[in-house]
C-alpha cells in the first residue's frame, strides 16, 4: 500500500469511528460525504485546466473549506439536533477532499469513485447501525432528526428494555467493534491450508 493510500485511508478512520455511534450520525454524514465530495469534483475538474500547477492546492483547500462550510450551515438549519452530534466530524470532509484531490481521485473514471463512495457509505452505515444495536438497544433512534423533525418524541424501535452496552456507543467500542469486523473478515476470506 503506498503512502498517500495510507494517509488516504487514515483520515476516513476518524469520522468512521466517530460519527458512527448511530444509524442517524452515520447515515447524515455519509450524505453529507457524497453531496461535498461530487460537488468539489465537479468543480475541481471544472477549473483544474485554469489553473496554474503551484495554484491548484490553495485553490482546491479554498473551494473544499468553502462547500464543507456551506453543507455545515445548511445541515445546522435543516436539523441542528444531528449537527450536534456529527457535526465536528462534517469538518474533516474538507480535507479529505483535498486529499482526494492531490492523490489524482477525481480523475479516476466515475464509476470507480462511486464505488468507493458506496463502499465507505456502507462501512458507515453499517458500523453505525451495529454500534447503535449492541450500545442503546434500538434501531433509527433519532431517525426524524433527518427529516428535520424538531419535536418527535418517536425513539425507534426499542430492541432491549434495559439499553445495551454502552461502550459499543464509545470511541473505543467502535475500535473495538471495527477489529472483529476486520478479524471476522479476513477468517472469513482465508484461503483453505494446502494439504
Amino acid at each position: 500500500m503506498t503512502k498517500a493510500l495510507w494517509l488516504q485511508n487514515s483520515l476516513m478512520l476518524a469520522p468512521l469511528i466517530g460519527a458512527t455511534g448511530s444509524l442517524v450520525s452515520a447515515l447524515g454524514l455519509w450524505v453529507m460525504f457524497i453531496v461535498v465530495t461530487s460537488a468539489f469534483g465537479l468543480c475541481m475538474n471544472a477549473l483544474r485546466s485554469r489553473l496554474l500547477p503551484a495554484t491548484q492546492l490553495s485553490a482546491s483547500v479554498l473551494l473544499a473549506a468553502t462547500l464543507t462550510s456551506c453543507a455545515e450551515l445548511g445541515a445546522q438549519v435543516w436539523s441542528l439536533q444531528w449537527h450536534q452530534h456529527a457535526g465536528i466530524y462534517a469538518g474533516l470532509i474538507a480535507l479529505q477532499c483535498v486529499v482526494l484531490e492531490r492523490n489524482d481521485f477525481f480523475q479516476s473514471p466515475w464509476r470507480e469513485r462511486w464505488r468507493l463512495c458506496g463502499l465507505f457509505g456502507a462501512l458507515m452505515v453499517g458500523l453505525g447501525l451495529l454500534r447503535e444495536l449492541i450500545g442503546y438497544g434500538t434501531l433509527g433512534n433519532h431517525l426524524p432528526w433527518l427529516a428535520a423533525a424538531t419535536h418527535a418524541d418517536w425513539q425507534g424501535w426499542v430492541l432491549t428494555a434495559d439499553g445495551g452496552l454502552r461502550l459499543a456507543t464509545l470511541a473505543p467500542g467502535g475500535f473495538i467493534l471495527l477489529g472483529l469486523l476486520i478479524a471476522a473478515w479476513q477468517a472469513w476470506h482465508r484461503p483453505p491450508p494446502s494439504h
